[in-house]
C-alpha cells in the first residue's frame, strides 16, 4: 500500500517559511502509529526540518543535490526510483508519502489512501497542499479531537477505477 499523510489547515496550509506553522499537543500521534515499522518517503527538505531519520522505519530522502547516509536510510534521486527501491528491498511494509508540497503533488495520484489530518484553524503559510478531486475517493472520519485547535483524522481511501464501457453497438 501507498499511503500519503499529512496535516493541513482548513486553507491547506502545511509549512510557513521551511516549517510547520503549529505545534497541537498529540496531533503528530497518527503519523507515529501509521509510519512504525515502514518506509517513509520524504522529500530533501522535509528530512532537513526532521533532522536525522525517523526511529523504527526506513527513511528514503529524495534528492538530486543531497546525499544522506545513516542506518536505516538511503537517498533516490526522483520519487518513482524510491518507491521502486521501497517495493523492491522492504516488501510487505507499507510505503508513505510524508512531504513536502512536491512530494504530495507527484505522489497524490500513486497513493492508494489519504491519512490526512485536518486542522480546524486557518493560518498563514507559503506552502500548501495540492487539490484532489475528493470524488475519487471514499472518506471517513477515523476520530475527532477537541481542544484548543480541533483536529480531524480523516482516510480517503481510492475508489476502484470503473471499468471502461465497451461499446457494444454494431452497425451494419
Amino acid at each position: 500500500m501507498i499511503g500519503l499523510i499529512v496535516a493541513y489547515t482548513k486553507n491547506r496550509v502545511i509549512g510557513n517559511k521551511g516549517q510547520i506553522p503549529w505545534r497541537i499537543k498529540g496531533e503528530q500521534r497518527r503519523f507515529k502509529e501509521l509510519t512504525t515499522g515502514n518506509v517513509v518517503i520524504m522529500g530533501r527538505r522535509s528530512y532537513d526540518e526532521i533532522g536525522r531519520p525517523l526511529p523504527n522505519r526506513f527513511t528514503i530522502v529524495v534528492s538530486k543535490t543531497a546525499h544522506y547516509e545513516a542506518e536505516n536510510c538511503v537517498t533516490m534521486p526522483s520519487l518513482s526510483e524510491a518507491i521502486a527501491y521501497a517495493e523492491e528491498n522492504r516488501p510487505g511494509e507499507n510505503i508513505y508519502l510524508s512531504g513536502g508540497a512536491g512530494i504530495y503533488k507527484e505522489g497524490l495520484p500513486l497513493a492508494d489512501k489519504l491519512f490526512i489530518t485536518e486542522i480546524d484553524l486557518e493560518i498563514e503559510g507559503d506552502t500548501l497542499f495540492p487539490e484532489f478531486d475528493k470524488s475519487l475517493y471514499t472518506r471517513t472520519v477515523d476520530e475527532e479531537v477537541d481542544g484548543e485547535i480541533p483536529y480531524k483524522y480523516v482516510t480517503y481511501t481510492k475508489k476502484p477505477a470503473k471499468a471502461a464501457r465497451k461499446n457494444c453497438s454494431t452497425k451494419k
